[in-house]
Formats: C-alpha cells, sequence, structure tokens
C-alpha cells in the first residue's frame, strides 16, 4: 500500500464530503500539552467537563492501540447572522454563541470523520480508527495545531488562516502510518487583544485559560450564577464568542459553506419571556438540535433571567413575579427573585417582602434579600 496515494485519496475525499481542511499528524504523545494540562489542574482552572486522565488525554496510543498517525479536520462555521432580529423593549431576545448556530456540530462532524474512516475501511484492509469530536480526550486543538490546520492563539482557540477561528474541529486516530504535515510557524505576536477584553479575566495569560471563570462555562452550570459574573454575563443565554469576535485573525471572516450549520435567527436569538415558560417538550422541541441545549433547559432559563434584569426592562417583571411565585426549582424563583430587585418597578419591593414570607428554601430566601438590598440602595 501506498500510503502516500492514499494520503492524497482521503484529501480530495475530505472535499467531496465538505471538509474545509484536513491534516496529518503523528501519534506522538503530546509532552508539551501535557505539562500544562498539569499545571492547569495544579491551579484548578479546570471545568470539570474535560473526559479522561491526563495520560489519555495526551497519549493517542492509550485510546487505541498500535496508533500510528492522527487524522484532523476543520470544517467553517458562519460568524454572522442575515436578518437578525432586533431585541426591543417588552420583548428583549437572548444570544446563543456562535458555536450553537445550526445543527449540533458534534452530529455533523461526526458523521463526516465516519464518511473518511468508511473510505479508509474499504481502501485497507485491517485498517483501524477512533473518531472524536470534542467530547473526546484528545484535545482537538493540539492536534489540529500538530496537523498544520492552523495555530492555538492566546485566546486558547486554533486560528486557521483562511477561516480564522471560526472551525469546528475532530479528529480521527489511525494505524496508518500517514506522513505528518508541518506545523503553522505563526502566532500572535505581541497582540493581547483577547486577553484584555475578556469580560471575567478567564484568560489568566496568553494560552492558558482559567474554564471557571470563562463566561462559556459559567452559562453551562446549573447552580447560582456567583455574584460577580451576573453583570457581565449581559443577554447570553449559552457561550460567549468575546475572545474570537476581538481577534484581529477573525477581521472579515465570514464563511457560509456548511447548509446546516446555519442559524435559524428565533432560535438563536429568542424571545426571553417566552422561554422562562417553557416546558421540557417544548425545549426540546425548539432547541434540541443545537449544540446549546445539551446542558438542558435549566441553565438557558436561569441566564435568561440574568438577561431580562441585565436589559432593566420594567415589562419583563410581570413574567419573573409568575416564575418566582410558581417554578418548582428554588434556583430559579430564587434568580428570578434577585432579577425583580435588579430591575426595580415600583411595586417590587412589596412583591419580594410577600414572596420573602412565603418562601421556604433558605438558598431563595437569600437571593430574594439580595433583590430588597438593590431597591434600599436605589432610594
Amino acid at each position: 500500500m501506498n500510503f502516500q496515494t492514499l494520503k492524497k485519496e482521503l484529501q480530495a475525499y475530505s472535499e467531496e464530503v465538505n471538509i474545509q481542511k484536513i491534516g496529518f499528524a503523528s501519534a506522538d504523545t503530546f509532552d508539551t500539552l501535557k505539562q500544562r494540562l498539569v499545571v492547569q489542574q495544579e491551579f484548578n482552572y479546570q471545568s470539570g467537563f474535560e473526559k479522561g486522565s491526563i495520560e489519555e488525554r495526551t497519549t493517542p496510543s492509550e485510546l487505541l492501540p498500535k496508533a500510528q498517525s492522527i487524522i484532523s479536520i476543520a470544517v467553517a462555521y458562519p460568524s454572522r447572522m442575515k436578518d437578525a432580529p432586533k431585541s426591543k423593549k417588552g420583548d428583549r431576545r437572548g444570544i446563543f454563541a456562535r458555536a450553537s448556530w445550526g445543527r449540533d456540530y458534534h452530529d455533523v462532524l461526526r458523521e463526516k470523520l465516519n464518511a473518511l474512516g468508511s473510505f479508509l475501511d474499504e481502501k485497507v484492509e485491517g485498517v483501524t480508527w477512533k473518531a472524536m469530536v470534542d467530547t473526546g480526550e484528545l484535545h482537538d486543538r493540539a492536534v489540529a495545531e500538530r496537523a498544520g490546520l492552523g495555530f492555538v492563539g492566546k485566546n486558547t482557540n486554533l486560528i486557521t488562516e483562511e477561516y480564522g477561528s471560526y472551525v469546528y474541529l475532530g479528529e480521527m486516530i489511525t494505524n496508518i502510518p500517514f506522513e505528518p504535515d508541518t506545523p503553522v510557524q505563526e502566532g500572535c505576536g505581541d497582540c493581547n487583544i483577547c486577553v484584555d477584553k475578556c469580560p471575567t479575566g478567564a484568560l489568566v495569560e496568553g494560552g492558558q485559560l482559567n474554564a471557571n471563570r470563562c463566561i462559556a462555562y459559567l452559562t453551562l452550570t446549573k447552580e447560582y450564577l456567583p455574584d460577580e459574573f451576573r453583570t457581565k454575563l449581559g443577554n447570553r443565554l449559552y457561550g460567549c464568542d468575546t475572545c474570537q469576535v476581538v481577534c484581529p485573525k477573525n477581521k472579515g471572516i465570514d464563511f457560509h459553506v456548511q447548509p446546516q450549520l446555519e442559524p435559524d435567527p428565533e432560535r438563536v436569538k429568542p424571545k426571553l419571556e417566552p422561554l422562562l415558560r417553557m416546558s421540557n417538550r417544548e425545549f426540546k422541541e425548539t432547541f434540541g438540535e443545537m449544540a446549546g441545549s445539551w446542558r438542558g433547559k435549566k441553565p438557558i432559563q436561569r441566564n435568561a433571567i440574568i438577561a431580562l434584569a441585565h436589559y432593566k426592562d420594567e415589562t419583563a417583571v410581570d413574567t419573573l413575579i409568575y416564575v418566582l411565585q410558581n417554578d418548582p426549582r428554588p434556583v430559579i424563583r430564587g434568580t428570578a427573585g434577585w432579577a425583580i430587585g435588579k430591575i426595580g418597578r415600583d411595586d417590587s419591593q412589596e412583591i419580594l417582602e410577600q414572596s420573602l414570607l412565603k418562601e421556604e428554601d433558605n438558598s431563595v430566601k437569600i437571593e430574594i434579600e439580595k433583590g430588597l438590598a438593590f431597591l434600599s440602595t436605589s432610594v
């Protein structure tokens, strides 16, 4: 078998299945990444969503015996939305980050990787492969960087020459000894814009992320959002794009090459108040195929309440009162109580005082008292 010829055939086939970039890397241990992950663990910068041990995340042969190379792919997604609905008083909207526009990218990329795997199955007897997208053990960006697709910037995103950082990544470990491609010798240089503009200081230094402070991570949590982050959330419902939007490498970048990843404006910029009355079934029917739905409706609804407080739109208070008085979940009730005080309608104090007398959950009482504190300081 001529593996160089096979490599060229696979590259050509990747274009047929609408993959924007493909690269090949060795299956050697990711030693530099291992050191970084150890530091991340020591400083408790991990989100808790990471899969596998540090050894599994940095040693391909732990995941596929006799691993010889890794195939890395990048699929471009759009950065701009056509006909985006406006958020206005009485009709406020939230926003899902670009990584949740269109169909769930995990499914889209898995299909493309499986197509590559099937191609190899037909060409090579005895081939073995293991594909993963985002939720696998391997570090997508480290693999893509080694495979020459781009370089990892100070914002921790892979930045490609053609598509900026607006790409989804996936990889496939295989026992085929493909010749590795050459890594990109480029970097951010003196540019530090993403670090300076990060709303919460999550980018503690170039290339090092404290996931526990990252808004993208915080939007996924299910408990009360810590007070220091509530004013930073804005109208974000899922994810955060700030470190990509401010990156000079992304200036003017907007590719619409994957129909499956095109945003539905009404879903990626949904009205906030209707979100708070959605049943689980309605939520799944509306948002189920989006990447941003994987944690369920609770984090999205909590974030929606905080977004309404961000707008300080008094017309939303009646909906928040309904939530405070009727929702069975303490986190949602408590956040609503906090938001009512934050917005500060004329009758907010009376409403919160009455709710405080009826409420039995201590965590909710604490949030209502925070709402009342807003009102006392605004007098």
